[in-house]
């Protein structure tokens, strides 16, 4: 990675954090995602990029996804800065609510293959 996406070992540490403590809607959304899934692509996540941890990440196609619970309508002046500092590192960030994975998974299949051009 670029000496921009060096991460400090205390967002490294949170990362493997929030691996071990994922909410229902990450759970979900990662077996949608795993194994190359959608359109081929790698996904990891609770991915460290800079200062951040990213939901899921597939650094191949510069895509974040982000899964916003209640706590981020408190929180969106922190992830306007968040997804300015991911587009100028490169990066789309998607974003969707947990209630889009409960319900509407198919919206974010479809932002991926969209991303990626693959509809």
């Amino acid at each position: 990675m670029g000496a921009c996406l060096m991460q400090p070992e205390q967002t490294i540490r949170r990362a493997r954090r929030l691996r071990k403590t994922p909410t229902r809607a990450e759970t979900a959304l990662w077996s949608l995602l795993r194994e190359r899934a959608v359109a081929g692509l790698r996904f990891r996540r609770q991915v460290p990029l800079g200062r951040y941890v990213c939901d899921f990440a597939c650094l191949s196609a510069r895509l974040v996804i982000e899964i916003d619970g209640g706590v981020h309508r408190l929180r969106e002046g922190e992830d306007t800065d968040r997804d300015a500092w991911l587009c100028s590192q490169e990066f789309t960030v998607l974003r969707f609510t947990n209630a889009d994975v409960g319900s509407r998974p198919h919206l974010i299949l479809n932002g991926i293959r969209r991303h990626v051009g693959e509809q």
